[in-house]
């Protein structure tokens, strides 16, 4: 399926199996996380519709599936069960005697409801290591609130930083809390299996969307700790050094950073602008984060006389950091992204092949690997109910009970 699948060491999650209960972003991006580095990675959906992401976005592939679904659940085994009826449960439980862990983002109180909750689960299986995933968490005063990332990027202050001074609400262009959720939820569930190795118990994980949001704002949160003054959007520009943003040159705009004095002499120097480096008001990192505004205007007098891809060029050649500004295409297509494999495509029983997003960080000796494409809804029921030891006559049984039905 790719030049991973052909890798003959073990991965390192092998033989670990991982129930996703999950929909939309932050669970299913975690689980396939863990389903890139070996896990069996069973994806629980409800019959008849699936997890809601395989209808979103608003365009269609030749499949129902839309890529959305595609890009985020790759390395897994689809499973319909409706977890509302009696015998969809008991199917359910029967997998969770098999699992290490289960990754679910109900809204708090609605695995109680379901009778899927942790206390149930532990004692069915004691090492099963439990994260949920939610807006709020599973406590306090939010809790019962509806959680995306829209809701946790304002609630967490994120949006209160992010755009120009004056401007109206700007969320960040990708949805930081969800993905940063899916992070901290892989990371407090491998510590889980690590730490379960030596206690032989699981333990309960509330991962939340707005206390990951919060998690990235440490330097506007100390910035407000350490002055007093409540945090507000810079634009591009850096809280901490100037220049370190997007200027503008002939062409559109790229970015550059002088962050400490050695380069700031280097950059006048390179510019012609030695003017700028005796100028008392740019003397030093304080002083030019006070004139900000007046240095970014004095400099792009100099930039707006070339090109982008010219100043890019030019600072580098003298260790000054920098970059052209990137469409998502550009940067998958440029030579380093293809370098990175940045991209990669996946056969797939209805599309032929997708392209989904590369692997975000590469192991030398064990690299993670495309072995199962995206899954069709319920597409290893049977398979999986037979591995834990369902006879064809039982699982029909089930069917006739209503544990596959809508």
């Amino acid at each position: 399926m790719s030049e991973q699948a052909s890798n003959p060491k073990r991965l390192p999650l092998e033989g670990i199996r991982v129930l996703d209960v999950s929909q939309v972003m932050a669970g299913p991006f975690c689980t396939m996380l863990l389903g890139d580095l070996g896990a069996d990675v069973i994806k629980i959906e409800p019959p008849g519709t699936g997890d809601q992401t395989r209808s979103a976005m608003g365009f269609k592939m030749k499949g129902p599936d839309s890529m959305g679904f595609l890009n985020m659940n790759r390395n897994k085994r689809s499973v319909t069960l409706n977890l509302k009826s009696e015998a969809g449960r008991q199917a359910f439980y029967k997998l969770v005697e098999t699992a290490d862990i289960l990754v679910e983002n109900y809204r708090p109180g609605v695995v109680t409801k379901l009778k899927i909750d942790y206390d149930t689960l532990k004692a069915i299986n004691p090492r099963l290591i439990y994260a949920s995933i939610s807006g709020f968490g599973q406590n306090g005063p939010w809790a019962q609130r509806p959680g995306f990332d829209l809701m946790a990027q304002a609630m967490s202050g994120v949006m209160s930083v992010t755009g120009h001074p004056g401007s109206p609400p700007v969320k960040a262009g990708v949805p930081v809390a969800d993905i940063g959720c899916a992070l901290f939820a892989t990371y407090a569930i491998l510590s889980a299996y690590i730490g379960r190795q030596a206690s032989g118990e699981g333990q309960f994980i509330d991962a939340a969307l707005f206390d990951a949001a919060l998690a990235f704002s440490i330097w506007d949160t100390s910035e407000y700790w350490g002055t007093g003054v409540v945090p507000g959007p810079v634009g591009t520009s850096n809280k901490m050094s100037a220049p370190y943003q997007a200027v503008r040159s002939k062409d559109g705009y790229f970015v550059m950073g002088a962050t400490n004095q050695k380069l700031w002499s280097q950059l006048c120097e390179a510019i012609g602008r030695n003017d700028l480096f005796a100028d008392a008001r740019f003397a030093d990192n304080p002083s030019r984060l006070k004139n900000r505004e007046a240095l970014i205007a004095e400099l792009e007098k100099t930039f707006v006389t070339k090109t982008s891809d010219d100043w890019v060029n030019e600072l580098l050649a003298i260790g000054i950091p920098a970059g052209k500004m990137s469409t998502y295409p550009e940067a998958f297509e440029s030579e380093h992204g293809k370098h990175r494999k940045m991209r990669m495509d996946i056969p797939h029983p209805l599309e032929g092949t997708v392209p989904n997003i590369g692997f975000p960080v590469k192991l030398s000796g064990t690299p993670q690997s495309v072995r199962r494409h995206p899954p069709l809804l319920g597409e290893h029921t049977g398979e999986v109910l037979g591995e834990i030891g369902l006879s064809d006559s039982e699982i029909a049984t089930l069917d006739k009970d209503g544990a596959f039905a809508p």
